[in-house]
């Protein structure tokens, strides 16, 4: 997955820097698979605004994902690889044996025509899914669930990816995409490989109109504004305005907001560096 440059030949498109979709090969989704996301406009049902800088966008379609992955020995053929409008990274169209059609997330290498399954006794290939318990320390994995059964919550973005480092005591030691050590129950499942689309990361949008495209407004800073309308607003000429806090008063820097007593702090070995 590379980025293009574009020519610069108009304003927005001479810091553009654009995906090349070189690993998308199928133009439409699957319609037994896609579900019609439905727009808010960051109103509630009483039409009261609840989230600011959201309106408009395109219209999109939601791929329906199976992060569970719990069709064990049943084997499926990669179809495609397609774009999903709602998330970063890439998805891969499957056809199982069976007859049955999912999708994924697309891990990093995977190629159409390729077979992949999931289940205990399956070899830790790219693509394929199985416990914790079951794959080789030091491999690199996606899709990692954090209650058994309930589907993979851990590294589904573009280009993250979780490390395998130790097992003991039924507990799998995981190295997390933020740098923090934490335990997961080893009969979590779990995706051998990255997730694709690495370099989505270094996109540059080019202009605002695109922004509007996905959906998201005009956000103004809170120095910009009056004391009436946030803390940090108000004063003569460009103030500072004082320690960066949210427009409620509570501290964007520095403030701890992790609950004291959380039940997975037993499970957390290190904790991501500051």
């Amino acid at each position: 997955m590379a980025l293009k440059k574009l020519k610069p030949v108009t304003p927005g498109t001479r810091h553009r820097l654009a995906p090349s979709f070189e690993d998308v090969t199928a133009a439409k989704p699957e319609k037994s698979l896609v579900v019609t996301r439905k727009k808010t406009g960051g109103r509630n049902n009483v039409g009261k605004m609840t989230m600011r800088y959201i309106g408009g966008g395109h219209k999109q379609k939601l791929r329906v994902i199976d992060f569970k992955r719990d069709k064990a020995g049943v084997p499926a053929t990669v179809k495609s690889i397609e774009y999903d409008p709602t998330r970063s990274a890439r998805v891969a169209l499957l056809y199982y044996v069976d007859g049955e059609k999912s999708y994924i997330i697309a891990p990093n290498g995977l190629k159409v025509g390729q077979q992949v399954n999931a289940g205990a006794d399956v070899a830790p290939e790219i693509g394929n899914a199985l416990p914790l318990a079951k794959i080789p320390l030091g491999t690199i994995v996606h899709n990692v669930e954090l209650k058994p059964g309930k589907g993979g919550a851990i590294a589904r973005s573009a280009g993250s990816f979780v490390q395998l480092l130790a097992r003991e005591n039924g507990l799998a030691t995981l190295k997390m995409p933020s740098g923090e050590m934490r335990n997961v129950l080893e009969v979590c499942m779990a995706t051998v490989g990255a997730v694709s689309n690495a370099d989505h990361m270094n996109e540059s949008t080019g202009k605002a109109g695109r922004s509007r495209w996905k959906g998201v407004r005009p956000r103004n800073r809170g120095v910009s504004m009056n004391p009436v309308d946030h803390p940090m607003g108000g004063g003569e000429g460009r103030a500072s305005g004082g320690h960066p806090r949210s427009r409620k008063g509570l501290y964007a820097k520095g403030k701890k907001t992790r609950h004291p007593k959380k039940y997975s702090d037993r499970l957390i070995i290190s904790r991501r560096k500051k």
